[in-house]
């Protein structure tokens, strides 16, 4: 081989390399973020809800597993509520005695009155023979006290009508009472959401407060990082953000910032130093775009690591590996 092919050769080579060299560069570069963009690394975390009993009792059903979905109002499990029955008959029967008692003392009041009727007519005819010398003082003032026992029954009767009516109130209290609990014993989601935990079967008694699922919300899904002294304070809630999970590389999922600790962790509470204040480390909570989470709800997972990638400059475009497309959309 001559000296002229081989410098053909070698430049060749060379050119090949520095296509090679510079291609990589480009490629590395591209997933490098400017100053505009700040990121952490994290995991997909969703916020938990305990469904917990208000009273204790013994467990009737059990109606949903674990890694199910249930939606707002759906019946998830079951006490025994026949003591609670019991109690509530006992009660209506009470209520009912209370409006007899009430019927029968409005009857007495009715006698009471007639009484007392009857007993200022006799003291009007004893006053009138009294003055023409036709009874004694004794028998006028016996006829007074008459007048004065039927007015004091008359009183106390009333009084017995009030205390059957307040006795009607308390019991029918007692029955409503009765019935909120029997409800309380039917647990229900009070939302949208994956069950996570079911910790009682059918059967097993259980105390007051005693956890029997953790659910999922779903729709609010999150990732919590931590940015440095310089980052976080240009972070500011609602600024825009993009989630890149390990598990799905290529689609970014939209996001935004939805809380910024107002404490910075990892380092002591006393900084002296420029260098210790640049070691402060922030708490950045990234929120999942809620109609992403929506569109593709049973398909939402937690637990999954990635990277949550924060805009600081709402100017600076997005790099493109972090553009979110029709194509990329998708649900963690």
């Amino acid at each position: 081989m001559n000296k002229t092919v081989l410098k053909k050769v070698l430049f060749g080579v060379l050119v090949v390399g520095a296509f090679i060299i510079y291609y990589m560069m480009e490629n590395l570069n591209s997933n490098q973020l400017s100053d505009a963009f700040a990121s952490g690394n994290g995991r997909l975390e969703m916020t938990e809800v305990d469904i917990a009993t208000k009273y204790p009792g013994r467990v009737k059903d059990v109606l949903v597993q674990e890694g199910e979905i249930v939606s707002k109002g759906q019946l998830m499990a079951k006490l025994d509520t026949k003591e609670l029955e019991a109690r509530l008959k006992q009660t209506e029967a009470m209520v009912q005695q209370a409006i007899q008692q009430k019927e029968y003392s409005k009857a007495i009041v009715a006698q009471r009155k007639s009484e007392l009727s009857l007993a200022q007519k006799n003291l009007e005819r004893s006053k009138s023979l009294y003055v023409n010398k036709n009874i004694s003082l004794v028998q006028l003032q016996q006829d007074e006290t008459r007048l004065k026992s039927a007015k004091a029954a008359l009183a106390a009767a009333k009084a017995q009508v009030v205390s059957a009516e307040a006795s009607i109130e308390a019991a029918k209290a007692q029955v409503e009472t009765i019935k909120v609990n029997i409800e309380e014993c039917s647990l229900y989601a009070p939302i949208n959401a994956r069950v996570l935990y079911k910790l009682v079967e059918p059967g097993e008694i259980v105390g007051s407060g005693t956890k029997l699922y953790t659910l999922l919300d779903v729709t609010d899904t999150f990732m919590t990082i931590f940015l440095p002294t310089a980052d976080a304070g240009r972070v500011a809630i609602g600024s825009e953000a993009r989630i890149m999970i390990d598990a799905l590389p290529n689609k970014p999922i939209p996001a935004f910032v939805s809380f910024v600790s107002p404490e910075a962790q990892f380092t002591p509470k006393e900084i002296e130093t420029d260098k210790e204040r640049a070691k402060l480390m922030f708490r950045i909570k990234v929120k999942v775009d809620p109609k992403i989470i929506k569109d593709g709800f049973k398909s939402a997972k937690s637990g999954l690591p990635g990277v949550a990638y924060v805009r600081l400059e709402s100017s600076t475009p997005w790099p493109l590996y972090l553009e979110v497309t029709e194509n990329n959309k998708t649900a963690p």
